[in-house]
């Protein structure tokens, strides 16, 4: 930390400590917590103390738009940070509960800490990555008050730009940059680990032990900060939920900029000597309706920010070496297939696997017959599973554990809800992708509670998660042991399979989604 800034953070933190405490709605003192831009004022929260709406980083607005983070500004007195911030602009909206409040101005992230937490208390850090295919999504939808309570640590959900406002790799864009790269949404991340590191003792926690986690998107987000340069140092242990380096890969310099300049010109931004001018200048809606049949592909890889593609840097061994928990549920492609083709026949089965896969396709039929599974939804769920999330799942593994201690899972509750308006009547949707969200997080988007079964799974899963963040191994006293994944033949390690009435370990998990046939077949990355 800068003198200058040193000596700011110290005053702000004597003022803290000399600040009255003000009575919350309950009668009691209400919770601060000084940082370098001031001092905050929380509020007492279902048996946490939560810091909602800080400023990580400047609006990246007006001039500022499509530019690297800057500092966030300082503020007088004590700022109220009961309020979460709005959601970054939704590039993708999907209509299930999408959020209300959005805004270009979405640079902030919620701090979540055990009742009683004071500075200097050097409390496990948990930051939280929310996915949604890097055009949707947002930190807010993640509560932390219970992971905090139950674990013992701060967590921290951020925000972080999205769609073409956070992914733009234009060459008259990326010059300007001093990393020559257009990924504001991964600069902003790392902008947020920075300020994490600087501040979060201040909230008690340690900032050298910092666990970054994510999934989806979000896994994918971990991915690039453990390949990224400039992330070495900011996080000490990481966790990929349903999103493997092996499987979601970024896009070249190349594609990038292709898929940028048809942005642009979409936008109605075509001129190169004016795309700069004109994109800053054009209404957010604009820029949303100019992406709509133009998805971002997410960071870039081979510019100064991310020169390596992570899933090979990963494997050469040039990466920021941290522990690993990493891990999938057990029916992934059910949701997608669900919004896609719910009521896909058989002969609508075959005739796809066959258009597919080519001279397999025939092997994948045998292999996965509609009669074995009730439905042609079944069916094509259960393949795209086991091609894509869990056996890339245990070959992402597989290169983690090589080289340090990985711990992998499997999610598997065949009861467990949906995303809110994701449920296709008639179909059974259990364990698809993001149903382990709710058991972990104060999640906003679940279809239903969860029953009092699946609450003793989700406390169980928090301490798991808690014992990783606090000491890089998933060791929770009275809970299942939990041992390391190794790196088996075809992904053939230990995974844990998380079950709410049968938790433990299990060494067939590539057998049982038949990961050493997915081999011998070429990589479909999403």
């Amino acid at each position: 930390m800068k003198p200058r800034r040193l000596t700011a953070f110290a005053l702000t933190a004597l003022l803290a400590l000399s600040l009255p405490s003000t009575a919350a709605a309950e009668g009691g003192p209400r919770p601060h917590a000084a940082v370098a831009q001031g001092v905050l004022r929380g509020q007492d929260h279902d048996g946490a103390e939560e810091f909602l709406g800080i400023p990580y980083a400047a609006p990246p607005v007006g001039a500022s738009r499509l530019r690297a983070p800057q500092e966030p500004a300082r503020w007088g007195g004590v700022r109220e940070a009961v309020r979460q911030a709005p959601a970054c602009l939704q590039f993708s909206p999907h209509g299930l509960r999408d959020p209300g409040d959005v805004s270009e101005d979405c640079l902030y992230l919620d701090v979540y800490r055990p009742r009683g937490a004071r500075a200097g208390a050097r409390l496990p850090v948990v930051v939280w990555i929310h996915g949604g295919a890097y055009s949707q999504g947002t930190g807010t939808q993640f509560g932390g008050r219970t992971m905090a309570e139950v674990t013992g640590s701060v967590v921290v959900s951020i925000n972080y730009r999205l769609g073409q406002l956070g992914y733009l790799g234009l060459p008259e864009l990326t010059a300007q940059e001093p990393q020559r790269s257009g990924s504001f949404g991964l600069m902003d991340q790392i902008a947020a680990l920075r300020w994490i590191r600087g501040n979060i003792a201040g909230f008690g926690g340690n900032p050298a032990s910092v666990t970054v986690s994510g999934q989806s998107a979000g896994s994918a987000s971990v991915c690039a900060l453990l390949a990224a340069p400039s992330a070495a140092g900011l996080f000490h242990r990481a966790v990929l939920q349903s999103g493997p380096c092996t499987l979601i890969r970024p896009p070249d310099t190349a594609r990038a900029e292709s898929e940028a300049r048809a942005f642009a010109v979409s936008a109605g931004c075509a001129d190169p000597a004016a795309a700069l001018a004109c994109l800053r200048a054009a209404p957010g809606a604009a820029l949303v309706e100019a992406a709509r049949t133009l998805p971002t592909s997410g960071p870039a890889s081979g510019d100064g920010l991310l020169p390596v593609d992570p899933a090979t840097a990963i494997g050469r061994g040039s990466w920021n070496r941290v522990p690993v928990l990493i891990g999938s549920t057990r029916s992934e492609s059910r949701f997608f297939v669900a919004l896609t083709q719910p009521y896909l026949t058989p002969e609508q089965y075959a005739a796809q696997v066959l258009a597919g896969y080519g001279a397999a396709g025939p092997e994948v039929l045998a292999r996965y017959p509609v009669a074995a599974y009730g439905s042609g939804y079944l069916a094509l769920s259960a393949v795209l599973t086991d091609s894509t999330f869990a056996c890339q799942t245990a070959w992402t593994a597989q290169l983690f554990a090589a080289q340090v201690p990985t711990y992998a899972y499997e999610f598997d509750d065949p009861d467990s809800p949906t995303l809110a308006g994701a449920q296709v009547p008639g179909l059974d949707e259990s364990n698809a992708h993001s149903a382990e969200l709710a058991y972990l997080h104060d999640f906003t988007m679940g279809e239903r509670p969860l029953t009092p079964v699946q609450e003793a799974l989700a406390t169980r899963m928090k301490r798991y998660w808690g014992a990783f963040a606090r000491q890089g191994a998933p060791a929770a006293p009275g809970q299942a042991a939990w041992p390391a994944a190794g790196s088996g033949p075809a992904g053939g390690g230990t995974v844990l399979i998380l079950h709410p009435r049968d938790t433990r370990p299990s060494g067939t998990f590539a057998a049982d989604h038949q990961c050493a046939f997915w081999r011998t077949q070429p990589p479909r990355p999403v």
